[in-house]
């Protein structure tokens, strides 16, 4: 016991007695972090940017215009009005999400196509294909506040548009007579919509003036989130994943620093003294977990007190979930080591090995981007564990119960590591 102790203590004198390599293991991870964190929109109190949208008006019409001036006081789209070339240059540029064209008839065709009176007008829509969830903002908007300008200019009092269609239908060639006789009750209905929307205009100024068709709902959204009233940070689970990268790259460099350690005269003097495979390994392993437990704790700290992020789960559970991965990543470091033999072969695995472990464990790209049967791979992979385990006791504010399922899969897979470095380690390089 005494000697695990010793080996213990000489391995952190070792690692604090630089303070250089100390301040660039501490100070890398914050300013990834903070960079990623700022990146996925910080605190949450930042605005959002909106979807980039160009549209080019080629109609002119009160339906079109109507319908652009809805685009622009949508929060979540930045709007310009461009001419066609010009706004397909800037998306092909990357500087714009999508381009919209409104043809020449859009709202005298788009009328008539409500009601099934005719073809449908096409709005050309150049977009970038590397943003794809942008596009998918500027086709719901476009459909939700066409669908609104279009009802509202059917109803309006003049009654323009229903005229115009009543005339459609009634000179249709191919159209059955039940289906006439079912559009024409269906526009004196409008017509006397229309009538009662100028009274109210009459008597109430313009709140007439909203009459058409309207989102049959309202959404309430609500996140999913611990009830507390910090709500979600970004800082929080980029501090996880960067902090479960460095932190694993740690560990593989306590290990590379074995294997250099092997071909010096002190190696010699370590064998020679009555200390077996199990306490020098094992002595190796608790400095590094140590050591790798109070790095993820001052970055835990920085991010808490600098970054705003809130443990508004367990207290112990994110103890735990810590302490687990630093076993994991000491035991991973020495696994690591033993396969690899050699420092230089060490090094080429290690970088394989690390960089699919971060990767799977989404600490780069979220774990939801991956395709169906990657992200339940990724289900076995630790440092998913590990980020989803932090991410539970901060911004989820999940409880005790959450974390020790990590920490607990964590410790397994220590175990695993460390059995397997256990029996892979040689005394002598071959």
């Amino acid at each position: 016991m005494h000697a695990l102790l010793a080996l213990i203590q000489k391995d952190l004198r070792i690692f604090l007695s630089d303070r250089r390599a100390l301040l660039l293991t501490l100070l890398a991870p914050i300013l990834i972090a903070a960079f990623f964190g700022s990146l996925f929109g910080g605190s949450g109190s930042a605005k959002k940017a909106g979807v980039g949208l160009a549209i080019t008006d080629l109609d002119r019409s009160p339906v079109s215009q109507a319908l652009v001036a809805a685009l622009r006081a949508d929060p979540h789209l930045k709007l310009q009005e461009l001419d066609a070339e010009p706004a397909q240059a800037l998306v092909r540029a990357g500087k714009l999400d999508a381009a919209a064209q409104l043809p020449a008839g859009f709202g005298q065709q788009a009328g008539r196509a409500l009601f099934g009176a005719g073809p449908r007008p096409v709005i050309l829509l150049h977009h970038d294909p590397s943003k794809a969830l942008g596009l998918a903002v500027v086709q719901g908007l476009l459909a939700q506040h066409a669908m609104r300008s279009l009802s509202q200019a059917a109803f309006q009092a003049d009654g323009s548009l229903m005229a115009d269609l009543r005339g459609q239908v009634q000179h249709a060639q191919g159209l059955a007579a039940a289906e006439q006789q079912e559009l024409l009750a269906l526009f004196d209905q409008v017509a006397r919509v229309q009538r009662v929307s100028a009274s109210a205009a009459g008597a109430s100024g313009p709140a007439g003036a909203s009459a058409g068709l309207r989102q049959p709902f309202d959404t309430e959204l609500v996140a999913a989130q611990a009830p507390q009233q910090a709500g979600y940070n970004a800082y929080a689970h980029s501090f996880a994943g960067m902090g479960v990268q460095f932190i694993l790259m740690l560990g593989v460099d306590m290990g590379v620093a074995l294997l250099l350690l092997r071909r010096q005269d002190l190696w010699k003097r370590l064998r020679a003294a009555p200390a077996s495979r199990t306490v020098l390994l094992g002595s190796r392993l608790l400095s590094s977990a140590l050591i790798a437990l109070g790095v993820f704790t001052v970055l835990m700290a920085v991010a808490i007190a600098v970054f705003g992020v809130r443990v508004q789960g367990s207290w112990l559970g994110l103890a735990l979930v810590l302490l687990g991965f630093a076993l994991f990543t000491a035991a991973f470091g020495l696994a690591v080591a033993a396969l690899g033999r050699t420092p230089e072969a060490t090094r080429g695995l290690a970088i394989v090995a690390t960089l699919l472990l971060v990767m799977l464990g989404g600490a780069w790209v979220p774990a939801f981007m991956f395709p169906d049967w990657l992200q339940q791979l990724t289900l076995l992979v630790p440092t998913r564990w590990a980020i989803d385990g932090l991410d539970a006791m901060t911004w989820r504010g999940l409880g005790l119960a959450a974390a020790a399922q990590q920490a607990g899969l964590l410790g397994a897979a220590a175990l695993l590591m460390g059995g397997l470095a256990w029996w892979r380690f040689e005394w002598a390089e071959a």
